[in-house]
């Protein structure tokens, strides 16, 4: 006998089979391409792990070299888009904005959309390559300042930083912001890759798939936790706070604590060290709000890790950092969600290029346990009608 199961949020239930990201959660390790991505923080580069994912190996030099020119030479808007972005309304959310952009910018094409590997990555490398600046100017916009254009001799991150806050960026934070953009690169089968490959499985074009994952990551339980995390420690407004916030709040079970715990990981989350390091070696940088905010967030783990949380492995996510590292770099907390889509343009793009090579409409069912069947009874003979 079939017995029919439903897997609530699919925990567990494999859609697909994937070369791209292997997640160890007993032992905490993630792997690119066989990569670990470790490694691939510590020694490479994100438009080098960019190119891991997009083509499934790493670079020769000639090649790496090749595709920073590419980069380099797509990095700048074309008029339309920057009106474009002036006329997008101020008063929504930044990802609603981004979102709205980039389905412009697929309106803008020469030709008919392909769906070939090697359309969707020159596609993918336009718009990872404009992204820095498509959030900075849509800031910018915001706040009434005039846009920056990109320079050829900074990085994605470098650019970033530097069209955003107007101002040549420190090496320290450029090296912070990359290895972050490589932390968040890729991830498996998460939420947003999940709908980019649903929509790109039924034959559509690459920016509508990518517009999917837009929207599944403006979703508060899905992009927003760095958000979340910092505005926490905003709260508690003061590290002498922190032990009476925490009793109030976390020991009572009145909330949950952002930034602690992960769906996945049955230790630390591997990525939340790097982050730690990076605050933990630049944290004497840090003054006034920035200073005070990083000192209530490592109290606030410390009390944390000394609670029940610590009893049922319950450890800090990359997401309880990430954010105070931004912060501290002084970046706006509306474009930290922005950043996140910066970083995982490229795993999208890596799980559609895969997908469609043996290409399956995704066509879920859902278990139907409504009422059994009904006779039709014509209006003017129900009961209860006093019209």
């Amino acid at each position: 006998m079939w017995i029919m199961k439903v897997v609530k949020g699919l925990r567990d239930v494999y859609v697909a089979e994937s070369r791209i990201c292997r997640i160890d959660p007993e032992e905490g390790k993630i792997y690119i391409y066989g990569y670990d991505m470790d490694e691939l923080a510590v020694k490479s580069n994100f438009e080098e792990v960019s190119y891991l994912l997009l083509y499934g190996y790493l670079p020769t030099k000639r090649e790496y070299h090749e595709f920073l020119s590419k980069i380099k030479g797509s990095m700048s808007l074309p008029e339309p888009v920057i009106e474009f972005i002036r006329r997008v309304p101020q008063n929504i959310d930044m990802m609603e904005r981004l979102r709205t952009i980039v389905s412009y910018i697929g309106n803008l094409r020469e030709r008919e959309l392909v769906r070939d590997e090697e359309g969707i990555r020159e596609y993918a490398i336009d718009l990872i390559s404009k992204m820095p600046s498509i959030i900075s100017y849509t800031y910018r916009f915001e706040r009434g300042l005039e846009p920056i254009e990109p320079r050829d001799d900074l990085s994605l991150a470098g650019n970033l930083l530097y069209m955003v806050k107007g101002e040549d960026p420190d090496p320290r934070d450029v090296r912070g912001l990359d290895i972050s953009l490589i932390l968040y690169s890729e991830h498996g089968m998460n939420a947003s890759t999940f709908a980019s490959i649903v929509v790109a499985s039924t034959g559509s074009d690459y920016y509508s798939s990518i517009l999917a994952g837009i929207g599944a990551l403006r979703g508060p339980l899905h992009g927003y936790a760095n958000t979340d995390a910092l505005k926490q420690f905003i709260e508690i407004g003061d590290p002498d706070r922190v032990d009476e916030w925490f009793r109030e709040n976390i020991e009572s079970r009145a909330r949950r604590l952002i930034g602690f715990g992960h769906r996945l990981y049955r230790i630390h989350d591997p990525r939340a060290k790097h982050y730690q390091k990076w605050l933990e070696e630049n944290g004497n940088r840090f003054s006034g709000e920035a200073r005070k905010v990083y000192e209530i967030a490592i109290r606030l783990y410390r009390r944390a890790l000394n609670s029940f949380l610590a009893d049922k492995g319950i450890y800090p996510n990359c997401d309880y950092w990430s954010g105070l590292m931004y912060y501290s770099m002084g970046l706006p907390i509306e474009i930290y969600t922005p950043i996140f889509l910066l970083s995982r343009l490229t795993g999208w793009t890596a799980h559609i290029i895969e997908y469609i090579e043996n290409n399956v409409l995704i066509r879920p069912r859902a278990l139907y346990i409504g009422p059994e069947p009904r006779e039709y009874i014509p209006i003017d003979m129900r009961q209860g009608d006093t019209s």
